[in-house]
């Protein structure tokens, strides 16, 4: 595999970077944005740098300092670019049942008004992106991120939190992409309902990500 995408659509299908304690660095997938991604015994990096500059900074078969500080603030002169976050990598399956597609799509609206916050967050990260809102003011965005894998976000408002909206959204967003698609989330760690919401909905974590724009 010798693209970002490449490996992205790898773990979709169940095909994770070989767990070797190895580094693999792959050119970054746009002029937007650079990452490190850390799998089960394996890191990937995506950004324009060469593999000898890489080496001569991380200690060979040590998971953690490619995403330790150390590391990233030295990608972050090279590059000019800052640290976005950790976040842990989320990734499920469409749903594939049209009664059950149909159910979990049920009372949602898509919006065209794209001026709540999580939606013009979501521009900044995202290409082509769609918005879609339920009756509780929890809004959700699907759309193209990093490598181009299908990415969905959502925020649930305060008066509404601790109701099942944010589940039953991040579940819609698997019904409403292709059958033979998958679709990702980022969830930062500490988020521990976001978490609970994502899994609760058929989502595994896969790896965790830190990106520089």
């Amino acid at each position: 595999m010798t693209t970002l995408a490449e490996i992205l659509r790898g773990v979709e299908a169940g095909a994770f970077p070989i767990s070797d304690l190895g580094v693999t660095v792959v050119s970054a997938p746009s002029t937007r944005e650079w990452c490190v991604m850390a799998f089960t015994g394996h890191i990937v990096i995506a950004a324009d740098v060469d593999e000898a500059w890489v080496a001569e900074r991380l200690p060979a078969g040590d998971m953690l300092a490619p995403t330790a500080p150390p590391f990233l603030t030295a990608l972050t002169e090279l590059s000019g670019r800052q640290v976005h976050g950790l976040d842990a990598m989320l990734l499920a399956p469409a749903i594939t049942d049209p009664v059950e597609r149909a159910n979990a799509v049920a009372g949602l609206e898509e919006f065209t008004d794209h001026d709540h916050p999580r939606v013009l967050r979501a521009l900044e990260f995202r290409d082509e992106v769609r918005v879609y809102g339920d009756p509780s003011g929890s809004v959700m965005t699907i759309g193209y991120g990093v490598g181009r894998r299908t990415e969905c976000s959502v925020e649930v408002p305060e008066s509404a939190r601790g109701q099942g909206h944010g589940r039953r959204l991040v579940q819609a967003a698997r019904a409403l992409i292709p059958t033979d698609a998958h679709i990702w989330a980022q969830v930062s760690p500490g988020n521990a309902a976001s978490f609970r919401a994502f899994l609760a909905a058929g989502y595994r974590i896969v790896g965790s990500e830190t990106l520089l724009f």
